[in-house]
């Protein structure tokens, strides 16, 4: 067994406020790590929700009429779908509307998809946001008149079968679940008619960089592989299509990672002010050490030992409290925030482990360097002195 290590497993040190002040430091770091992974995640997956990954539309899209129908079973579709990267490609049909219930109105957007969370819609039922239904007073098993305005006004009587929560969108356009063939036939399309497709991407390849390389692939795929007859469609990416959002995303990263150098830097100070305290505690320890012959690296090694010791101890401690935080704001979202500020009703939080560790092997290589300085202390020891002292 090496004798630095020896000496240090049996030598007691008092470390316990460092200790709570490095817990403190990674508890925060984990969190701040935990929250901006959990705002990506929250954000990516309602856009997806919104509008997929990837949109397909024809060039003259026209959410009013529904008057550019494309067809349901291109040429191109089977390459779309065994693009790399690529979990579906999901027909969609969209068709402004006014909803009424009781005095209440409301414009929104109706999105006809073959299902919807757990199971598929019901002919005339739909899936209300739950902003939309707080404003109209809706819940599930009420009745919603709804006008569709067109070359003529059509009425229709759908019946609310959920309330879903939604990702607040920048133009604050509410979208409304339908069944696909109910959208299909208030456009007066058949069932070969849609207004888009949606491509929802791999939750990995669901970044800036991969979501513009797959829109630009799907784009190559529809122009090579088109039809003569077949309509002419453009890809656009959810980056392109919200790009705001996605701004907002990196200055919450920049955020994190400001936090994470500080409390670094914090976790790194408190414990050089505690390493001092060990060496000026200790001093005689080190003249006897010394005049036995242990050179000034072995000693060093000694206490290093010891205070990563302590900043192990301590960031289990945090890591563990950061993942008790993140356990119960995951389920029970005591924490809530304003949606039409920051797009979702709750702090978010998704405990990425790959970045986790990232984080804590970054600060641990940092803190430890950082107590390299106060080592330096050990030469200016002189045993002579220090055990005449003692």
């Amino acid at each position: 067994m090496d004798v630095s290590l020896f000496i240090a497993s049996r030598l007691r040190i008092k470390g316990r406020m460092a200790m709570i002040c490095i817990a403190v430091s990674f508890l925060v770091m984990i969190i701040a790590v935990s929250v901006s992974s959990g705002f990506r995640h929250a954000i990516r997956d309602g856009l997806a929700e919104v509008s997929g990954d990837i949109q397909i539309t024809p060039v003259d899209m026209n959410f009013i009429g529904g008057t550019s129908p494309i067809e349901r079973h291109p040429s191109w579709l089977v390459h779309m779908e065994a693009l790399d990267g690529v979990r579906s490609v999901d027909p969609v049909v969209y068709r402004a509307g006014i909803v009424k219930h009781g005095d209440n109105i409301h414009g929104v957007v109706f999105k006809g998809v073959e299902r919807h969370g757990a199971d598929s819609l019901a002919p005339l039922e739909v899936s209300v946001p739950r902003r939309l239904a707080s404003m109209l007073s809706l819940g599930p098993g009420d009745e919603m008149l709804t006008y569709f305005i067109g070359e003529r006004i059509r009425a229709r009587k759908f019946r609310v079968a959920e309330v879903h929560d939604a990702l607040a969108d920048a133009d604050d356009r509410m979208v409304v679940y339908a069944g696909l063939s109910d959208m299909q036939r208030i456009n007066g399309w058949d069932s070969e008619s849609i207004s888009a497709f949606e491509v929802i991407l791999d939750d990995s390849r669901r970044n800036v960089r991969d979501m513009e390389t797959i829109a630009s692939h799907a784009g190559f795929i529809t122009f090579s592989y088109a039809g003569e007859e077949e309509s002419t469609v453009v890809c656009t990416s959810a980056v392109s299509r919200y790009p705001q959002l996605f701004d907002w995303l990196n200055l919450i990263d920049f955020n994190v990672l400001f936090i994470l150098v500080l409390m670094t830097v914090v976790a790194g100070f408190n414990m050089i002010s505690g390493l001092l305290i060990m060496l000026f505690e200790n001093i005689s320890t080190i003249g006897l050490l010394k005049s036995l012959g242990m050179t000034d690296r072995a000693i060093a090694r000694i206490f290093l030992a010891s205070s990563s010791s302590i900043v192990l101890k301590g960031m289990c401690a945090g890591n563990l409290l950061a993942f008790v935080f993140c356990a119960v704001q995951g389920i029970w979202h005591p924490l809530s925030l304003d949606p039409s500020n920051y797009f979702v009703p709750y702090v978010p939080v998704h405990i990425d482990v790959g970045m986790v560790l990232l984080a804590d092997l970054a600060a641990y290589a940092v803190i430890m360097l950082l107590l390299l300085i106060p080592s330096l202390f050990i030469a200016k020891v002189d045993p002579a002195r220090s055990v005449a002292v003692k």
